[in-house]
């Protein structure tokens, strides 16, 4: 089935690149030059993963970004300036799955788009089949008030209200659960998730794990699972009396 890519961009040179090269490998892709003009695509088709360029004029890509989350839409990648650190690191927080720097790079590009689009789509279909030898009979587990569902990649809160996870969340989280009580430094975390595309120099990693904290602590200032080990990286303590 084609997937569909929502490009956002105020430059129509970028658009029709994006356009060209990604129709050429399989892909439908609709383009905007504004965010409103996104918001009215976004409405009436099926997006499979949306594009965003962050410095637009009126509203930005942050902000659209910010509204896709919300409104549980497609998978994002931003499209930042390279030497934009604050907004990468805007970007993640919101929830973005990936960025790209500008100028970038098709084949890198189609690369990080192929990879968005494979665990969103294995985290919508419940996983990629039947769970991992290591896993059968070890499908749910308890992480304080909340369930994590290794099977279905669902985390349900006390009241078995499901609480959105992105991919990399998930994949971060599903590291944790799998090595519980063993301190985990940053490119041990990177290699044990397979995102080499996460920088752990530009805190991709602590990014992620402050928004986890956010959905499984009782109180994320002062968080009793996901400990930090000062200098090396970060400790899942499956009790959380650690």
């Amino acid at each position: 089935m084609q997937q569909t890519i929502l490009a956002v961009d105020d430059e129509p040179e970028v658009l029709s690149m994006l356009e060209e090269y990604l129709s050429s490998r399989g892909f439908r892709v609709l383009t905007a030059t504004r965010a409103d003009q996104a918001r009215t695509i976004l409405s009436s088709e099926n997006v499979d993963l949306a594009m965003l360029d962050i410095n637009m004029p009126g509203e930005d890509g942050l902000s659209l970004a910010r509204y896709l989350r919300g409104q549980d839409g497609p998978a994002i990648i931003m499209l930042t300036a390279l030497d934009s650190v604050v907004d990468r690191v805007v970007g993640l927080e919101i929830g973005a799955d990936d960025y790209v720097a500008k100028p970038f790079d098709l084949r890198e590009l189609l690369a990080r788009t192929k990879s968005v689009l494979r665990r969103t789509a294995a985290a919508r279909a419940g996983g990629s089949g039947e769970p991992s030898r290591s896993e059968v009979g070890h499908e749910q587990i308890a992480i304080g008030g909340c369930m994590l569902d290794l099977a279905t990649r669902r985390l349900c809160d006390a009241n078995g209200v499901e609480i959105p996870l992105t991919t990399g969340e998930y994949d971060l989280l599903h590291v944790f659960v799998r090595h519980p009580n063993r301190v985990l430094s940053r490119d041990q975390i990177l290699n044990f998730t397979q995102r080499r595309d996460w920088d752990p120099f530009d805190r991709s990693v602590d990014i992620r794990v402050t928004r986890l904290r956010k959905k499984i602590e009782p109180n994320p200032d002062k968080p009793r699972f996901i400990k930090t080990i000062r200098g090396v990286g970060y400790m899942y303590v499956s009790d959380g009396t650690g």
